[in-house]
Order: C-alpha cells, then structure tokens, then sequence
C-alpha cells in the first residue's frame, strides 16, 4: 500500500514536472544582422519573414506553427524574432549555428526616481545650451527619438510653429488610427507602439493599442531632449518661466516600447528596428535592466544589441545610468553606450517653519498648498500620534495606516525621513487629518533636503534643525507653529552635487570601461507633462498638470541627447563615438563653488559617480581633440570577450569580419576615459586622438592616481591638418603602499593652450 502511494505520488511530480517544462514563454532568437543595402524593398523584408517561419516551424512542428508562435519579425536591420514557444525548443533552436543567441523575453525599467532634492536648472547651464543651440540653428533636420512610455502629442513642447517641411530623409509616421491616437506635425514626426511583447508576457495587462502618454514620463523625456520654446511653465507655480529642450529646433518621434514604467525586450528591438529604419540621429534611452555580469552577456540583452546596430548605423545612443545608487550598481554599460549619471542644479525651493512667536527653522517644500499665516497650529510628534497596536517606530516615519486620526487632526505632524517616501508620509498625514506635514531628517552625514511634490502644506527641515525642532517641543506643553508659503531661489546652493540615486560604477562586465560617462541635471528637471499622469503616485492625488518636475538619471539622460542632436547639427561628418568623446572629454569635474563635485554625503565625488564629469555643451562643440571609435573597433572589444569571428560577422554588413590574431587588452580599446581594474606591478595603455579643430600642438599634463607613476609617450602632440590621428601611450608602475587598497583616481588632459581634452583616469593596484 505504501508503495503505491509513493508510485501515485510520483506520478504527481512527473506530471507537475512535465507542465512546468511545458509552460510556453517569449524568447528573442538572435540572428545578427541584414546585409540589404539602402534600395531594400518589401519584398526582401517578406523573404527575411519567410526565413524566420522556416527556421522556426522547423522546431515547433510547422511554419503554420511557427506563424502562430512568433509575435515580431526583425526584418530591416536586426535580424531576428521574437516568438513564444517551450523552454526546451528555445535551447534547441540555439544550438543552430545561424543563430548567435536565445534569451528570454525580459523586463526594463523607466528611471524615475521618486527622491527629490531641491534645486533645478542651472541658468547658466541653460544660457550655454541656448548659446550652442544659436550656432546650430540651421540643422534643423536632425532627428531625436525615445523608446520610452509614448507621447503627449497636444503639449506645446511639441508645437511646430516656424518650423520647415520635415525632413525628405524621414521615413517614419504617426499612428494615428485610432481613438487614442496621435496626430504627426512639423515638429513632432513620428509615434507608433510596440506592445506585443508585454502582452505576450502577460496576456492579461489592460494596456491601449496607442502611443500617447498615459503616465507622464516619455512626454517628460522627448520634451527635456528636444521640446520646444515655452514660456510661462511651471508645475503648480513652482520653477516659472520659459522651458526647452536641449536641441528644441530638432525633430522629435516617440517608439512606446514601455508601458506601466515597464519595457520588455521583444518591443525593445521592434522600436530599436524601427528607429533605425526611420532615420533618426539620436536615440534618447531612459531606461534601466539588471546589471549585466559578464561581457559575454552584452549580446543577450536587447538594450545592448538594439544599440549596436543603431551606432553602427550612425546613431548616437544615450542612456540612463541607472537609479541603484547609492550602493547599487550600473547598468548600461556596454561601450557602445553613452552612460548618463544624474546631478543637482542650482535652485532650491524654501519653506520655513515657525516655533512659536520666536524661532524660525529654514527648510524646503515643493508644495502648491500654503496654511494661513495669521495663526499657529499645534505640533505633534508622529510618533506620538501611533495609531492603536502600531508601534511607535512605524508611526515615526508615518507609515500607512500608523497615525491616529483622533491625535492628528488639525494639526501640524512631524515625521522621520526615510524608508517611507515622502509624498507617502505626506498622503498618510492627509488621510488622519492633519493640517501640515514636517520631515526631519535623520542622519547628519547626509543631510540633503528631499522631499518630493505633495498636496498638503509641508516642509523638510535638516538633521541639526531637527534637535532644535525636537527640543522646543519638549520644553512646552502646547507646541505651536506654522509652515510659511514657498519660495524659490536660484544660484544660492553648491551645484552639481551627484544625486544619491545616481548609480555607481564601477561596470561588474566590463570595469576596463569606466562608467558612468558624465554626468547632467537630473533632479526637478521642468519638462512637459501628460495630463493623464500623477506626478506624485498618490492614488489621491487626482491634479492634473502639464509640466512636471521629475527626477532620475531618466531625466538626466536626454539633457545630454538634446547636446548631442547639436553637435550632430554642427558636425554632420562626426561618428557617434566622437560625439561622445567631445561631450566627455569637456566636462568638469569642479561645482559652482569651484570645489570638487561632492556626492550627497558632502563627499568628495569619484568618476565612478561623476564618470569624466559634469557636462559642458558649449565647451564639447570644440573639443580639439577626439577619441574616435569605429564599428569594428567595437567588434573587436568583442573578440577580446571571447566571442569569435563567424558569430561577430553575422553583427554587421560586412560578412568577412575577423578577429586579429592577438585579441586586444579591453583596457586598449580608444575609450575617452583610462581604467585598469587590476594593476599588476606595471601595465601600458594606448590610445589614439584625431584633430577635429584648428592645426596645433597639444601637450599633456597628468594627475597620477596615489599610488601610480604615470608616463605618457610621446608628452607632446602635433596636429597639421582636420582628420589627422596621433598615437601614445600610457605606462603605468604600482607602489606597493597602495597594494589592495582598491581604486584610485588621477586625470590626464591634453591642452594646445586653448583646448583641454580630458580623460578621467581609475586604477586598481593589485601587485
């Protein structure tokens, strides 16, 4: 008896086993890329489809099957598709040898940071922008795209008066069929969807077949990138004015490719194909995955992919950094990338508190609510406020459901920082009835003001301020105050500080390549807003705006694509990896107080938060010097990853790709920033530089890293002609005092006097 109980039992297992295995799920079987040529015609597409039916149905059955599986066919530029089928079908088909990877159907993540610190747009950062932008004026063909959450199509960031005909190189369009759908014009040229993906994922997920914006953030991105001239916005009357984009005589599309902040691979690569077949000259990413491990993995994410071909093609990719930090770690850190991290600017927003008729405490708000200045409210500690059988530490940080709206209402309620969002403590406070929200924060070593956009009379006060909050109220019985209406201020705070969300490197695949690449505004950056989003994500906050401030490297991200759509307009013949060797090779690594850039802690910052710098527009339209990366410069850097030449072949147009015969150091490839993650007693890097400015002689000047003796041959450099390309090299030598003491940082700038081209320089010293 008891063994048939174990026969029936095992036959359960079996049987969950069998399902389990069985479960289908959404795959990308990559294929590398098409060799069409620029006369490609519908029918060379359709034979490409067909190909992927045929390879396929021959795995599932048949081709009638395999129509039925595959949910995208890549048939332009990315060769490849995206079907469903069972997991031992995706391992079979990838040990086909046309096929250069299987991975799974995953997700992305917009990088929006719902942590706020109080400053924004540095105006001279916005005169330097406009500055460029008046020498770019005639490049008004240039195209900025985003894969991102869609658009607002009736905002006026994306007016198209004054504006020409669109471009005759454009082939894209607006999907405009539809009830919600969005309607093209001069300015705004192209919006289509990508969602087959996500519903393959999950069947089940309301989502509308439309590229308009229903949460805010790819309206927001598109408009910081490259929006239109429009004064008078602001977001409730906070940061008045007149608002742009980075390049706002630039075109602009929108690829939907994410949806409820989420993005999966399979509508990635279809907005990627899309937008590489469209024509468009910068693709703006503020978008985020799980940090890549190995290098090896690079060609298993559609980030990665999708952004090869797009340079190969021409197209300057940007992306966001990620919002991991302060402890987590990068992402998008393929070299191909331009990495963004994000900074604070140089507004801040004030609100102050009132003790009493006497003491008054300086903090910061970001509210449109004010309480009357005619009297004085009570002040109660949220800790003392705890709600029946909550207990008090939960209270303090005025968590849901832990205020007691008997001890609460009408009065002014202090709350602790962290943990819980602020606009949460903010929402819960509202909820029981109280009149007016403080927050103190509580750790002194990082003592930033944050506190994000609320509906309820609030303010932040600092760490210090707190104590002395925290001791007028013990020294009275009737605790009294009030909160003072908001006002905002320009050019009074340290700027750029590297926001605490900003992720850091160095790269966990690659630590040869330094990441992040730059830095740019990141936190309450204005941009133009979806009326059907919340810009705070309470489910009570019903307002309706059409400006918003945001923060995350999502917001950071396309202030540099809107740098790079000018440079393209004033350097039509430069390569995307010149384009990013300009715009790092000018950034500063100095705030507006002409100290190093600190870090949220008050710190002084490294390159691995602020890469080579903060950005310098202006100064990146005349670097002097780049350092210039070609596709196979690219594809060797893969080589040296272990990939091999038949499969690296299969990635570009030309079929006869071959690995050199000695693989290169990752270290070697031309990147405009030097790190060597383990120094070995002595290591030699070269790099090449092309003049793509006036006939001079650069000379260099370098900071070693503690610890490292640094040698450049030769130290001087003669350029007679645009185009012209020199070569050195970089000795490195370790002391053994710094052995195992991890990274250390130094610099090296080449300068003919006028120009200064500069590569932040990071090494690790192991023996």
């Amino acid at each position: 008896m008891r063994g048939g109980k174990l026969i029936f039992v095992g036959c359960i297992l079996i049987s969950l086993f069998a399902q389990i295995s069985a479960v289908k799920k959404s795959y990308i079987v990559y294929l590398g890329s098409h060799s069409h040529g620029p006369d490609a015609t519908l029918e060379d597409y359709e034979l490409v489809e067909s190909s992927h039916y045929k390879l396929l149905g021959s795995y599932v059955g048949s081709e009638e099957k395999a129509r039925d599986a595959i949910i995208y066919s890549y048939t332009k530029n990315i060769n490849g598709f995206a079907a469903t089928m069972e997991e031992n079908e995706a391992e079979e088909i990838a040990k086909h040898p046309d096929v250069l990877s299987v991975f799974e159907n995953t997700i992305h993540k917009l990088q929006t940071s719902r942590s706020w610190s109080f400053v924004d747009m540095d105006n001279a950062e916005r005169d330097r922008i406009g500055a460029l932008w008046t020498k770019a004026k005639f490049g008004r063909d240039i195209i900025i795209a985003t894969l991102d959450s869609g658009v607002w199509p009736e905002s006026k960031s994306f007016s198209d008066e004054g504006m020409a005909p669109v471009p005759s190189k454009w082939r894209g369009y607006c999907e405009n069929n539809t009830k919600d759908g969005v309607p093209c014009n001069r300015k705004l040229i192209g919006a289509r969807y990508f969602n087959k993906g996500i519903r393959a994922f999950n069947p089940d997920l309301n989502i509308t077949n439309s590229a308009r914006d229903t949460d805010g953030h790819g309206t927001h991105t598109l408009s910081t990138a490259g929006g239109n001239f429009v004064p008078g916005a602001s977001y409730f009357g906070y940061a008045n004015g007149t608002i742009k984009g980075g390049a706002p005589g630039a075109r602009v599309a929108a690829y939907k490719t994410c949806w409820a902040e989420f993005c999966m691979d399979a509508d990635l690569l279809a907005g990627f194909e899309a937008a590489i077949h469209d024509k468009v000259d910068v693709l703006s990413l503020s978008i985020g995955s799980a940090p890549v491990t190995r290098g090896l993995d690079y060609l298993d994410d559609a980030l990665a992919i999708g952004s090869l071909h797009a340079v190969a093609k021409g197209i300057t990719v940007v992306c966001a950094a990620g919002n991991n930090g302060p402890d987590g770690t990068i992402v998008n850190v393929a070299p191909w990338f331009l990495s963004v991290g994000a900074s604070t600017i140089d507004r801040e927003y004030l609100s102050s508190l009132r003790l009493g008729h006497v003491t008054v405490i300086k903090g910061a708000t970001q509210e449109s609510e004010t309480l009357p200045q005619n009297r004085l409210y009570p002040l109660i500690n949220s800790s003392d406020a705890a709600a029946h059988g909550v207990a008090q530490g939960d209270a303090a940080l005025c968590d849901d459901s832990s205020l007691d709206p008997e001890k609460v209402k009408g009065k002014i309620v202090v709350c602790m920082g962290g943990v819980v969002d602020a606009d949460t403590k903010t929402s819960n406070v509202r909820e029981a009835g109280g009149v007016g929200v403080v927050i103190v924060n509580q750790t002194e070593e990082a003592d930033y003001l944050t506190v994000g956009p609320n509906f309820l009379p609030s303010t932040m006060i600092s760490y210090k301020h707190g104590l002395t909050l925290l001791s007028y109220m013990e020294s009275t019985n009737k605790p009294l105050g009030n909160i003072s209406p908001p006002e905002s201020r320009i050019g009074v705070i340290r700027a750029p500080v590297v926001a605490d969300f900003s992720s850091r490197g160095p790269s966990n695949s690659t630590p040869e390549i330094l990441k992040p690449d730059v830095i740019a505004p990141g936190v309450n950056i204005l941009a133009a807003f979806s009326p059907d989003g919340s810009s705070t994500d309470i489910m009570s906050d019903t307002r309706s705006t059409p400006y918003a401030l945001l923060s995350g490297t999502s917001m950071a991200c396309p202030h540099v694509s809107g740098v790079a759509a000018l440079l393209k307009m004033i350097h039509r013949d430069w390569s995307p990896a010149a384009i990013k060797s300009a715009i790092m090779t000018t950034a500063r690594t100095r705030d507006n107080k002409k100290q190093t850039i600190r870090d949220y802690t008050h710190e002084e910052a490294t390159p691995f938060l602020y890469g080579n710098g903060h950005i310098r527009p202006n100064r990146a339209a005349d670097p002097g010097l780049v350092y210039d990366i070609t596709t196979d410069d690219y594809l060797n850097f893969l080589c040296a990853l272990g990939f091999n030449a038949t499969y690296l072949s299969n990635l570009t147009e030309t079929p006869y790709f071959t690995c050199p015969s000695e693989p290169m150091r990752l270290e070697n490839l031309n990147y405009p920033a030097i790190s060597v993650p383990a120094l070995d007693k002595t290591f030699t890097v070269t790099r090449t530089l092309k003049n793509v400015g006036s006939p001079g002689t650069y000379k260099v000047h370098v900071v070693a890293p503690s610890g490292v003796d640094v040698v450049v041959t030769p130290a001087e450099l003669s350029f007679s002609r645009v185009g012209e390309e020199k070569s050195f090299r970089v000795a490195m030598t370790s002391k053994h005092r710094t052995i195992g003491k991890g990274y250390t940082f130094g610099r090296m700038v080449w300068s003919d006097g006028k120009h200064y081209v500069r590569s932040a320089v990071a090494v690790n010293v192991v023996a």
